[in-house]
């Protein structure tokens, strides 16, 4: 019996820090390395992650390897998103650590799915015509092998940090971009209308990544996961499950991702607390097939403060504002 562990954690702009800046590295890799080592993960999802440069080095994920040091995931490989032209993204990458073998893995921004453009309403100067709406982050996809002592056992391992709901910048209508102060409610409306139409776009790219590798290898075991900036019953995480409510046919069920929070009780089924809310964002979808070997999840919320006091006072806190999220397998 094979048990493997599996998580999602977005370490929020997880970086080294300029001389005299609080929190420094060192007090978040103090109070966030021991959340790594309870996670015991064989697989960890990671977002938010920021590239370091060296003189004379590629960009590399310094930060990350200093936190995964004397944790199990030390030494391991890390897997990332990265642009055209260095090692990896000076902000925001998507990593998967893991000990196992990677087989193969890829990333996808506008892939499967056109780039979309749009013609805003309230831009100052206005649009002469429409403008690309382009996604920030691209998606992240591996294939590992999951069983050492009996190899080509492969898990298809997709992670993703969809757009969040704070609304684009629209030019001329944003006073103080720090604070997110509008001149209209309009502009701001249209903002947030662009922010949900970069979501979406990146949940219809992963649901066409889930189908595409469905319709190769109907077997195939697939995990979706990571900070999905929306809440199970939202549509961008309607639209990766892809429920038979939904699409009204029952010849679609084999292709439904489930999310496994479900079997979290309600009353600790959060990621994020905002506002003295509890919310749901960082999921973990699986394939049917996959739940015979679904053991259970956790969700490591005890200590989250609520993210609304940072953005009120502008004081940064040590640990991120979300909680990690494992899932436990085991295969035979």
């Amino acid at each position: 019996m094979t048990q493997i562990r599996i998580s999602t954690f977005n370490l929020e702009n997880f970086d080294e820090t300029a001389p005299n800046t609080r929190p420094t590295l060192t007090e978040r890799i103090a109070l966030m390395k021991p959340q790594i080592k309870r996670l015991r993960a064989d697989i960890a999802c990671f977002q938010e992650v920021h590239g370091q440069e060296r003189p004379g080095q590629p960009r590399a994920l310094l930060a990350l390897e200093a936190l995964l040091t004397g944790t199990n995931l030390d030494g391991a490989v890390l897997v990332s998103t990265k642009p055209e032209d260095d090692a990896v993204f000076d902000f925001r990458n998507l990593v998967i650590a893991t000990h196992l073998p990677v087989i193969k893995h890829e990333q996808l921004k506008n892939v499967l799915v056109a780039e979309p453009h749009y013609q805003r309403l309230t831009a100052n100067p206005p649009d002469p015509q429409p403008i690309p709406i382009g996604v920030e982050r691209p998606i992240l996809h591996a294939q590992i092998d999951i069983d050492h002592a009996a190899p080509g056992n492969l898990l298809h391992v997709i992670t993703v940090h969809l757009k969040s709901k704070i609304p684009s910048e629209i030019p001329g209508q944003v006073i103080d971009p720090k604070r997110g102060n509008w001149r209209s409610a309009d502009a701001w409306a249209e903002g947030s209308f662009l922010s949900s139409m970069k979501r979406m776009s990146q949940a219809l790219e992963v649901r066409r990544l889930v189908d595409q590798i469905l319709k190769d290898d109907p077997d195939a075991r697939i995990i979706v996961t990571g900070d999905f900036n929306a809440e199970p019953e939202e549509v961008p995480v309607l639209a990766i499950c892809g429920n038979v409510e939904d699409t009204n046919n029952g010849d679609l069920a084999p292709k439904v991702l489930v999310p496994i929070e479900r079997t979290v009780p309600g009353d600790a089924r959060y990621t994020l607390f905002h506002h003295g809310r509890g919310q749901m964002l960082d999921h973990m979808l699986v394939t049917r097939n996959l739940l015979a070997h679904y053991r259970g999840s956790e969700i490591h919320n005890e200590v989250l403060h609520d993210d609304s006091l940072a953005f009120a006072t502008d004081d940064k806190f040590p640990e991120s504002d979300h909680a990690p999220v494992v899932a436990t397998f085991e295969f035979d």
